[in-house]
């Protein structure tokens, strides 16, 4: 009949994590093989650095579930031995070499920091839905867990750690889409304010910090939106029947060398020789 009782229509919500929105931003094929495509595309094996990096983390978060006092660089060191796995290097004899490190690595983590305080959240789930543009209405849900949130002065600061080659700077904590979308969301979860966040380099010691403004959180929410944005219609196409290829399509760089889904991927073994596992270790 035509009628218009000014009932507002609800409004689809895209739900969004840091890795899907860096994975659609670096290769629109590569997020469609990892988070679409069943049964999932043939795979590389492990990498070594990211089994270091795990251990690292895992390292970390039980050490904060001691009670203050068991805290010390012993324990760190033990539970690097406790959760230490080979998978992705070279020869027992390059991951025993790296498993020592790791553990001088923590030691020297918790010598340097004060591990006296307790987070508020280890692994922690944060769930927000939010908007890109300011005062409309949430157009996605972006969620994810924070290595950990601290509770200092106030507020919270979101911490994330770091094994790669490289020590970060505070530009690069600043330009962090996932540490700023972790910002909004624990703050939104936990109902305090949250604006700061950390990058801490194990290899170095370093810590990159950076405190956001309103206007900076809300660029990458704005940002965020654009590709949830993308990657919604894309997906909603492909589901209607539409072509994946064309849709979904490479992005081919130097990063396909150590691509997961490499072995899937004839544009992606086109553009790099492949990297070997144990290649993005830290020097």
């Amino acid at each position: 009949m035509g009628f218009d009782f000014g009932v507002a229509q609800p409004v689809r919500l895209t739900k969004v994590s840091p890795a899907r929105l860096a994975t659609f931003d670096d290769c629109p094929r590569r997020y469609r093989l990892a988070y679409l495509q069943r049964p999932t595309p043939q795979r590389t094996g492990p990498w070594a650095h990211s089994t270091l990096g795990a251990v690292v983390h895992n390292a970390l978060r039980a050490l904060f579930d001691l009670p203050v006092l068991k805290r010390v660089p012993q324990r760190a060191v033990a539970l690097v031995a406790e959760f230490w796995k080979d998978a992705g290097f070279e020869s027992e004899e390059q991951a025993a070499r790296y498993r020592a490190r790791a553990k001088g690595w923590v030691a020297e983590y918790v010598e340097d920091n004060d591990v006296s305080h307790d987070p508020v959240g280890l692994e922690r789930w944060v769930s927000a839905p939010v908007s890109g543009t300011p005062g409309e209405r949430p157009s996605m849900i972006i969620e994810g867990r924070a290595d950990r949130i601290d509770a200092r002065d106030g507020s919270l600061v979101i911490v994330d750690y770091k094994t790669g080659r490289r020590p970060p700077d505070e530009y690069e904590a600043r330009a962090s889409q996932a540490l700023a979308l972790y910002a909004v969301a624990a703050a939104r979860t936990l109902r305090m304010p949250c604006t700061a966040v950390e990058l801490h380099h194990l290899p170095t010691g370093t810590i990159a910090a950076a405190d956001h403004t309103p206007e900076s959180l809300q660029r990458h929410l704005q940002r965020a939106e654009e590709t949830a944005a993308d990657l919604r219609l894309a997906t909603d196409t492909l589901d209607a029947g539409g072509d994946g290829d064309v849709l979904f399509p490479p992005r081919p760089d130097r990063r396909c060398a150590w691509c997961d889904f490499r072995p899937s991927c004839a544009a992606g073994q086109e553009a790099a020789p492949q990297a070997q596992p144990w290649d993005l270790l830290a020097p």
